[in-house]
């Protein structure tokens, strides 16, 4: 077991180092959702900022949907990262995503207050 004094002190003080390519690939995974992070909340706000010919209330609805996802996603990304690297110190499988499926519902449904807002207007 290693613990250099790496954060977080509860992810790194369990078990033996792992290969670097997995521990680099878990970074990896991270960054992934930190842009998916940004890209959600970038959305959000351009949905509600850009004058779009989409009924305000729904519009504002899916704006809010996107935003919340935005807020969540880095949130899942930071537990994520430190399960998936606690498995991969102590050997065992990796953990199933957590917030995969309610991520891309939620994407979907504002893509749906969109697509009627569109409609109804």
């Amino acid at each position: 077991m290693t613990d250099d004094g790496r954060f977080p002190r509860r992810v790194y003080a369990r078990g033996s180092e792992p290969d670097g390519r997995f521990s680099l690939a878990n970074e990896r995974t991270f960054l992934a959702w930190v842009r998916t992070a940004l890209a959600l909340l970038a959305g959000g706000v351009a949905l509600e900022a850009l004058d779009l010919p989409v009924e305000p209330h729904l519009r504002l609805a899916a704006s809010l949907v996107l935003l919340v996802l935005g807020i969540v996603a880095p949130v899942q990304a930071w537990f994520g990262w430190a399960r998936a690297e606690r498995a991969l110190r102590e050997r065992r499988p990796l953990p199933a995503p957590v917030l995969g499926g309610p991520l891309a519902a939620g994407v979907a449904l504002a893509g749906a207050l969109v697509l009627v807002g569109l409609l109804v207007r």
